[in-house]
């Protein structure tokens, strides 16, 4: 007796799933020519898939592009799709924990200099390893800015402090 899954593997894929899987390889494509170089020279490519995205960059007319962009798809079809896309989830993953760094940097200072003692004992509670010195030094001259109407330079750099604070400490 056959199981409906078996017997669908056996048939030849139609043509609304192979036009299917063409687009999601021009999309993964369209993905890799919106990465930075740097991150580019992570995804494992052919040296002719990297070719044609350098050339996709240096185009400047749309229907050039667009053609550029097919031809993408083309290679994509040749290309090791499961280890880019993997590639390419580290990096959704990567940029979602910078957010979320970011996001308690925002929070706590915030708190820190709107609460005062009482924040930077929670603070130094919650994370005894942080710099004491540094970061009552940073509070106090932000402080010193919000009294004073400063420009925020100091709050940049407690911004800063926290949010690489919270980076060393990631697992």
């Amino acid at each position: 007796m056959y199981e409906h899954d078996d017997y669908e593997d056996d048939l030849p894929k139609s043509k609304t799933r192979v036009k299917q899987e063409m687009h999601e390889l021009q999309e993964l494509g369209k993905q890799l020519t919106e990465l930075s170089k740097a991150q580019l020279q992570e995804v494992p490519l052919e040296a002719d898939m990297r070719e044609a995205i350098d050339t996709l960059h240096r185009i400047k007319s749309n229907e050039a592009r667009r053609r550029q962009m097919q031809y993408i798809g083309r290679l994509m079809r040749s290309a090791d799709s499961e280890a880019i896309e993997e590639v390419l989830q580290r990096f959704k993953e990567r940029d979602q924990q910078h957010l979320r760094f970011d996001k308690m940097a925002e929070d706590w200072r915030t708190r820190l200099l709107e609460e005062g003692n009482a924040a930077q004992s929670d603070f130094f509670d919650s994370y005894p390893q942080a710099d004491h010195q540094q970061l009552r030094q940073l509070i106090r001259d932000s402080n010193k800015e919000i009294k004073n109407n400063k420009p925020p330079t100091n709050r940049r750099k407690l911004f800063r402090f926290l949010r690489d604070f919270f980076m060393q400490e990631a697992p």
